[in-house]
């Protein structure tokens, strides 16, 4: 059978030979429009293929079996697996082989060529299925060729086409042609949109570009430049420059590499005008060609231009119609709201926001507090998953986006704007209906599964109290005193309180916050962490400047246990403080943060010993492990009287990574996921377990990465303590982990038994 057909024989009747991908390329380039040569290896060539090695029943039993678990993550990945197997054993008939092998020699002699998946259902009017399917880049030689196609085949059966097949409702059998095709070594790529996807707007184009190969630009990996392109005389409107830190090109060794590229480069314009012209009026070839709006891929190689796939663009009648995106950055905490932008430059503007008003701001700290409270939505210029912003909004159930470096130059106060928390923009306008964040416990009420590892939250403010203590939870893990404390103090600095004999209106203001929470949670136990104010922070409360030293690097400087011993006045003021909570609610205990040595700990125990509390029965003391340190002192610590160490994870990757978590430029290189990261975790959780004390983890990790969950689980974690929006995907998450654990230990007990004697 002719198992190879070539692009310029190929057209859109082809798809159920060619696959979608397969036959766009070839309509493109029957069209006369510039598509890299190559060939493809029909669907019928993998029908073959698994025919001649009499997999096909077996192959049919386990498919079926995926669709039937779908839901059930490990079950699929585990059939996933097998599927997987079964198709490399399969492999490629020898006939087969024999025509792919003819055809890569003709394309050209030891030619680098991309290997493309093209499913039959792929690139179809309603589902586009980018990005599901494998394909490979860079590959030379006909044996690298031949795997390949097996392997792009293979990828039929991940646990993601099964899941994106099954919600696109794609019942039909998952057939793959392949195709083999030129490389084009890509100094210039990205996407264009014949129709705004942002908007809906198909009067408009929207081009997204990056250096090197189209991966970086497709895959999200880097903030492309972004121009939106008139459609009648395809002139520019707006120009956006992303900030394109590193590229993909291809090494000395003829694969493809990925590239660090200098701060000077990565904020330069990737296209002239008269080059997103060209390329608008390229397209636009495209789209007349198809008779609707295209998502386009593209390149640019030694000043010529190639099209490398085009697909329709299967979202537009789905989005709410919209405004321009404004600003982008970092979407921190989900849900979207609709407001009048209100930009503040500090604090003490915050009298001007109106309830419900979008706050605009450089970056908060702990005392932009009140403001954020009437806030509908928060936005800033700096910032990541980590910022004081990101973790309040989430706490309060904002829409924020952080990290746009442009918002308070952008917005002005008065505009109407829409904040999408879970895209990361600003757009003009309003869109319809605004919707925020549902809590757990105002969902539908379910059955929760028992759990061996306690699942906490992570809490700042008393008026949340009740309604995250009505939360599948077993207590408050974290509770931050930093905004606590801001509002008792009245948003000044510590030592101007004492020095204006404000300390028993302090502590009274305390009490009554923390009975709030202490009471909401009895008898579930609330840890109380002291305050870790950094200096720059305490700098920004009223009166902070004539207090706080004027640090370069405040995120590794006079914090935590160490502004205790060298100043107990306020830890003082909150040990008082919780001696009277816990007469009437003793479910509080006490932990204590950033601690970096035996000697501080030590004396910052002492003081402990000398308050009121000190006395208190069944106070549990706790640590926080944010520095490598605490590994090599936990057995100390726990000898002193530590039982509980909670493992801050946003200050340990910090610390191990070095790598500063408010850097915007040092971003990329934040991974709480890191080897070195789950190393020290594991290092500090096996630690306390030898030394019989509780281990905690406080962040969000275990919530947006499942392998995290397990991670912590497979070394014995206590507990683990997330924002109130995470704890239905962490409880999930440690449930699927524990069940994983089990079964694993149960398949080891059979295997045992299997070798045991008969």
């Amino acid at each position: 059978m002719p198992w190879i057909r070539w692009l310029s024989e190929l057209g859109l009747d082809d798809v159920f030979e060619a696959g979608g991908k397969g036959a766009n390329l070839g309509e493109l380039t029957r069209a006369d429009l510039p598509v890299p040569p190559g060939f493809v290896l029909v669907a019928d060539a993998y029908r073959a293929c698994i025919e001649k090695s009499g997999t096909q029943s077996e192959l049919d039993a386990l498919i079926g079996d995926a669709v039937r678990v779908v839901d059930d993550p490990d079950r699929l990945t585990e059939i996933c697996d097998r599927l997987g197997q079964l198709v490399h054993r399969a492999g490629m008939a020898p006939a087969v082989r024999a025509a792919v092998d003819e055809a890569y020699t003709d394309l050209g002699t030891d030619l680098r060529v991309a290997v493309r998946s093209s499913a039959t259902a792929e690139d179809a009017p309603d589902v586009s299925f980018a990005g599901v399917n494998e394909s490979f880049t860079n590959v030379n030689g006909a044996g690298d060729v031949a795997a390949t196609v097996v392997d792009c085949w293979a990828s039929l059966f991940s646990p993601r086409a099964f899941v994106y097949r099954a919600a696109q409702g794609v019942r039909e059998q998952p057939v793959m042609a392949v195709i083999v095709q030129q490389m084009v070594d890509a100094d210039r790529s990205g996407v264009a949109f014949t129709a705004n996807p942002a908007t809906g707007d198909e009067d408009e184009m929207l081009i997204e570009a990056g250096f090197g190969l189209g991966e970086s630009v497709v895959g999200g990996t880097v903030e492309p430049d972004s121009y939106t392109v008139r459609k009648t005389d395809c002139q520019p409107t707006r120009v956006t420059i992303g900030r394109k830190t590193h590229k993909i090109v291809k090494d000395s060794g003829g694969r493809q590499a990925r590239v660090e590229v200098a701060a000077t480069e990565a904020e330069q314009r990737v296209l002239r005008d008269a080059e997103i012209s060209e390329l608008a009026e390229l397209v636009t070839k495209v789209e007349q060609l198809y008779g609707s709006p295209q998502d386009v891929e593209w390149a640019i190689a030694d000043g010529r231009w190639w099209l490398v796939q085009s697909r329709p663009i299967t979202t537009l009648d789905r989005r709410p119609v919209a405004g321009a995106v404004l600003v982008s950055g970092l979407g921190a905490s989900f849900g979207t709201a609709s407001g009048s932008v209100r930009l503040l430059r500090s604090p003490a503007e915050a009298g001007a926001l109106q309830t419900g008003e979008v706050l605009v701001a450089s970056m908060t700290a702990p005392d932009w507090l009140p403001a954020i409270r009437r806030a509908a939505a928060l936005v800033t210029d700096s910032g990541g998953m980590t910022c004081h912003a990101a973790i309040v909004a989430r706490e309060l159930g904002l829409p924020c986006v952080v990290g746009t470096r442009t918002a308070t130059t952008t917005l002005r106060t008065g505009a109407r704007v829409t904040v999408d928390g879970a895209n990361g923009t600003v757009t003009e306008g309003r869109s319809t209906p605004a919707r925020t964040p549902t809590l757990a416990a105002e969902r539908p009420p379910a059955a929760e599964p028992s759990l061996a590892t306690r699942i906490y939250v992570n809490l700042a403010l008393p008026e949340q109290a009740a309604r995250v203590a009505a939360l599948p939870v077993d207590g408050v893990g974290l509770l931050r005193a930093e905004f606590l404390l801001t509002d008792a103090l009245g948003g000044e600095h510590p030592g101007l309180v004492l020095a204006r004999g404000g300390k028993e209106e302090a502590i009274n203001a305390i009490v009554t916050a923390l009975s709030t929470i202490t009471t909401a949670f009895a008898p579930r136990p609330v840890i109380y962490r002291t305050a870790d104010f950094r200096s720059n922070e305490f700098r920004n409360l009223a009166g902070g400047e004539d207090f706080e030293p004027d640090e370069g690097n405040p995120m590794i400087g006079y914090r935590g246990c160490y502004r205790y011993v060298r100043d107990p006045s306020l830890f003082r003021l909150e040990l008082e403080a919780l001696a009277h909570v816990r007469e009437t609610t003793p479910n509080l205990h006490l932990m204590i943060p950033f601690v970096r040595t035996r000697w501080e700990l030590s004396q910052c125990m002492d003081e402990i010993d000398r308050s009121r509390l000190g006395g208190a029965r069944g106070l549990h003391r706790w640590v926080m492990a944010e520095v490598p340190s605490v590994r090599y002192w936990l057995p100390e610590y726990a000898k002193m009287g530590i039982d509980g160490v909670s493992i801050g994870s946003n200050d340990l990757t910090q610390l191990v990574l070095g790598v500063d978590r408010d850097s915007e430029e040092c971003a990329p290189l934040f991974d709480e996921s890191d080897p070195a990261v789950l190393d020290a975790v594991g290092n500090i959780i096996g630690s306390a377990r030898q030394a019989r004390i509780t281990s905690s983890l406080c962040g969000q990790a275990p919530s947006a990465d499942p392998g995290f969950a397990e991670h912590l689980v497979r070394h014995g974690i206590t507990s683990i303590s997330v924002n109130p929006d995470a704890v239905p995907a962490v409880r999930q998450a440690v449930d699927t982990a524990e069940r994983k654990i089990m079964l694993d230990a149960a398949r080891l007990g059979h295997r045992a038994e299997d070798l045991g004697p008969r």
